[in-house]
């Protein structure tokens, strides 16, 4: 697999026919997780999450209905990698170049736009940082004293 996401739940999908995005939602598992350090959000998406797998049910209208509401239906997903399988639900993961077919407009008119990971920070990011470099990107920060603070102390702002 050359470097691409694999999707979890809450990746923003788009119809080409739909006039509003909407979120993937995982429905098929709960026991497989990526980007979740605590393992209770991010759910690996699959090819078996057929249907409508979407939080809000709709792409807004759909132009293939003459503007009625859109009603997605999956009926296959194309793409997926066929080296990862996860059982349950017996399916292959779901990479962010994947595309579903619609029941509607029979072909493969939705695709994935964000995979739904997030890139976090850890401490070994921070130490392997090349401060010079970080001093271009951001020169208020000073990566050296940087490096002497948990990244997650900051993130995890009450």
């Amino acid at each position: 697999m050359a470097q691409k996401e694999k999707v979890v739940h809450g990746a923003l999908c788009k119809c080409q026919f739909g006039t509003t995005p909407d979120k993937l939602a995982v429905l098929t598992h709960k026991k497989w997780y990526a980007n979740d350090k605590e393992g209770s959000e991010k759910l690996l998406a699959t090819h078996k999450d057929i249907g409508v797998p979407f939080q809000s049910k709709t792409f807004g209208s759909c132009k293939k209905m003459n503007n009625s509401a859109c009603v997605p239906s999956i009926t296959k997903w194309e793409g997926y990698y066929e080296k990862e399988k996860y059982d349950p639900p017996g399916g292959y993961v779901l990479v962010e170049d994947c595309k579903a077919t619609c029941a509607v407009a029979g072909t493969a008119c939705i695709e994935i736009v964000k995979s739904g990971q997030i890139g976090k920070p850890t401490k070994k990011n921070m130490e392997n940082a090349d401060p010079e470099q970080q001093a271009n990107v951001n020169p208020l920060v000073n990566m050296k004293e940087m490096n002497k603070i948990d990244p997650y102390d900051f993130l995890n702002i009450n």
